[in-house]
């Protein structure tokens, strides 16, 4: 049999619901797996085996007929579980228990997935970072904020994760550590139960290791039908390759890569097109930072006041900054937002999705978290946002590239992410080196 851990969620929902094995058999191979790899990856902030393992066994005897039927996904620690600690990344909220579950936990349970424990996290989903690594290579990072999420898919502890993105917290970390990373439109999943960070920009995300694996997930999130993935199959799309004004900012590697993948997508037919942004782009990216510091500083307006001594150095820097940042300014930041969403509808009138760069290069040594310059005009502008693999460095570390489509044409973009995930992946996500053995 296929190795349990490995196997997609929509192939596992499938299996389980078809008797071929249990939620708790599923369950118990995966923590294998995170006994033999999280004293190396650090991917969990709170993980209780005997809790998940009750869970698993509770759903076998229910015979639950939920599309997450025995599904284990991992939740970021800034959205409110009510039977696990949520503490945010902060010592500020060590040993901290809602009283409910976020709405997008929730819905999970309903759909009968099983919440396998709390992924670490960044402070408050910000650039301070956490203890995990990433698990290509130890001495690298998996990327911020949803550090935990996209190490824990990436190293095959479990098949889906929820992170979040304010900046580029679910892109990044996918392309750093070679998995599919999800940031649908803006408010397509109900945010109640999340830490905010920056309300008109926060969107919750979703990892995989397959297109279809977001796209179910998704589904069950925002109550729209399960894209149906085999249709790229019969697609042709057409693509445009957008270096964007940040372009500078790529890396060798990222420059190389780009290069690449026009000429591979192009070879298998795609219709391909270079795309310039329009001249109020320019200045998409200092309005982002505008409206993330104007709005960050006031949501953290308790932890500031009352809690200022447990916050990092980085952190208290940041909002130090925040503050400059003037109504007036803001409100003029929100312009150029809506006059950058409204000008890019005209660019979709040629192109069914873009092409974009996921990162500046491979995943940086040490701790930092990355560069989100590639990601941050795509939140703004609030349209969906795919991370793709699509090869490796020269360190050996994964890259990816971000597919962009139009707002709230999600399912058409997962889609088109799917026919590309083909060209550029055929093997699928790559997999860490282990020794985790198969399942007889």
């Amino acid at each position: 049999m296929k190795r349990l851990p490995f196997a997609s969620a929509v192939e596992a929902a499938h299996a389980i619901s078809a008797g071929d094995f249990t939620a708790e058999e599923f369950a118990v191979e995966l923590l294998d797996r995170v006994r033999n790899r999280e004293a190396k990856v650090q991917a969990w902030a709170n993980l209780d085996s005997d809790r998940f393992l009750k869970a698993a066994r509770a759903s076998d005897l229910a015979g639950e007929s939920g599309a997450l039927r025995g599904i284990p996904v991992a939740i970021k620690d800034v959205l409110d579980t009510a039977d696990l600690p949520t503490q945010y990344g902060s010592p500020i909220y060590r040993g901290y228990r809602p009283v409910a579950d976020a709405s997008c936990v929730a819905l999970i349970r309903a759909a009968g997935g099983i919440i396998m424990g709390k992924a670490a996290t960044t402070e408050f989903a910000t650039r301070h970072p956490c203890a995990t690594r990433n698990p290509h290579n130890f001495a690298h990072t998996p990327g911020g904020s949803s550090s935990g999420s996209a190490a824990a898919v990436a190293d095959c502890m479990v098949p889906l994760a929820l992170g979040t993105q304010t900046s580029g917290s679910v892109i990044r970390p996918a392309a750093y550590c070679g998995v599919i990373g999800f940031k649908p439109s803006y408010g397509m999943i109900n945010r109640t139960g999340l830490k905010y960070l920056a309300e008109s920009l926060d969107t919750i995300g979703i990892y995989s290791r397959t297109v279809g694996d977001a796209g179910l997930l998704w589904a069950q999130l925002s109550g729209n039908a399960m894209p149906d993935v085999r249709r790229a199959d019969m697609l042709r799309p057409r693509i445009g390759i957008c270096r964007t004004p940040q372009w500078p900012h790529a890396e060798p590697e990222t420059v190389s890569l780009l290069a690449a993948v026009e000429t591979r997508l192009a070879r298998a037919g795609a219709d391909i097109s270079t795309v310039e942004l329009p001249d109020v782009f320019d200045d998409a990216l200092d309005s982002q930072e505008a409206i993330n510091d104007f709005e960050s500083w006031r949501a953290f307006a308790y932890e500031r006041l009352h809690h200022a001594a447990q916050l990092s150095p980085a952190l208290t820097a940041k909002l130090e900054n925040a503050a400059r940042c003037t109504r007036d300014r803001y409100e003029r930041a929100q312009q150029t937002a809506s006059n950058c969403r409204r000008q890019l509808e005209a660019v979709f009138d040629t192109c069914d999705v873009l092409v974009t760069p996921a990162a500046p290069g491979e995943a940086p040594s040490g701790m930092p978290t990355g560069n989100p310059i590639f990601n941050q005009i795509w939140t703004m502008l609030r349209v969906p946002c795919i991370a793709v693999p699509s090869g490796t460095g020269p360190r050996g570390l994964p890259l990816g590239v971000q597919v962009i489509g139009r707002r709230n044409a999600d399912a058409d973009t997962l889609v088109a992410a799917e026919w590309i995930f083909r060209v550029l992946s055929p093997g699928g996500c790559p997999v860490p080196v282990s020794t985790h053995k198969a399942v007889q």
